[in-house]
């Protein structure tokens, strides 16, 4: 992981708490006097936002799995060149709910789209950029997706699509997310997120600082 400036994303299945542990570490790593951009996927540009209301909505077109993926990358593309890129060139901290991670999980274990396709398109128009870090957070997918209705509901949010899949499409998700980990260890910290909010959130915390403070004891 790179000392400075480092790129993080936040991963994981429906309903896991990637948002909320987003927010408590960027809070953190602000107090550690580190300039911190967050961001999220799809969205992080008008672009990417008009797109995300595409996607995610649960009333509406319903995308043919090449569509989606498509979508998606469309959306990175923007994102990885006109924010993230010049966030890390500035020296900011950048965190990112969903990345690549999630498409391989999503549109690659969910969908049934080969892995070499996904990786493919990444390589050929987002230069194969990766995190330095990713927050995978492991939720059972019933336990996740019963919190992600649950936000919806209350938030009166129409992104619900993924959340209307069946569950079996959900376990490959989660699959898929534990294989990427297993790959690749050294980046990647697996945190039980079926635990309580604020124990999941102070993990995720003193697991990213214990990792940049090594980086920096490193450089």
């Amino acid at each position: 992981m790179t000392a400075n400036a480092p790129f993080i994303a936040f991963e994981g299945g429906d309903g896991a708490g990637k948002g909320g542990a987003l927010v408590t570490l960027a809070a953190a790593l602000t107090a550690d006097g580190h300039d911190v951009l967050s961001t999220r996927e799809p969205g992080g540009t008008p672009e990417g936002l008009e797109l995300r209301a595409l996607l995610l909505a649960a009333s509406g077109a319903v995308w043919d799995q090449g569509s989606e993926l498509l979508l998606m990358t469309a959306a990175r593309i923007q994102h990885v060149k006109r924010v993230i890129r010049p966030a890390l060139a500035a020296g900011r901290v950048v965190l990112c709910d969903r990345f690549l991670g999630s498409t391989l999980a999503y549109q690659g274990g969910g969908r049934g789209i080969e892995a070499d396709l996904i990786l493919d398109l990444h390589r050929r128009f987002v230069e194969d950029f990766r995190p330095d870090l990713t927050v995978l957070l492991d939720v059972d997918p019933a336990t996740g997706i019963g919190r992600s209705r649950r936000r919806l509901a209350d938030d009166a949010t129409d992104e619900g699509r993924f959340e209307g899949l069946d569950l079996g499409f959900h376990q490959r998700v989660r699959a898929s997310f534990r294989a990427q980990a297993a790959q690749d260890p050294y980046r990647t910290i697996l945190i039980d997120a079926d635990r309580a909010i604020d124990v999941v959130q102070q993990d995720v915390v003193s697991h990213v600082r214990s990792r940049l403070a090594a980086s920096l004891s490193q450089g």
